[in-house]
């Protein structure tokens, strides 16, 4: 493994930690979150040149707007949360509550 491929792994790993084991406030799950989409968006070329393929050519693009998506959409749910609630804590949301 390259060191390049071992830092983008450890990258994604350490963010989807962050994601599973510090659930504190929405706004340390979002940077979580972002962390593992910019690893995988730096890896889908470097993956793509590795295997030297142009099939892939078209990958990074769709998936640098599916995580425009995923942040927009993030960062609506935290502003609304955060208006209703009066915090960004995670332990105040509730799943069952209607």
């Amino acid at each position: 493994m390259t060191p390049v491929h071992f830092s983008l792994s450890s990258a994604f790993i350490l963010g989807l930690m962050g994601v599973a084991f510090h659930r504190t406030h929405q706004l340390s799950a979002l940077s979580c979150l972002a962390g593992m989409m910019w690893s995988l968006f730096i890896a889908l070329p470097l993956w793509a040149l590795q295997f030297e393929s142009t099939a892939f050519s078209t990958a990074p693009q769709l998936h640098l707007a599916f995580s425009a998506c995923q942040a927009s959409t993030a960062l609506a749910l935290l502003i609304a949360t955060a208006g209703t609630h009066g915090n960004d804590r995670l332990q105040i949301l509730n799943l069952l509550q209607c």
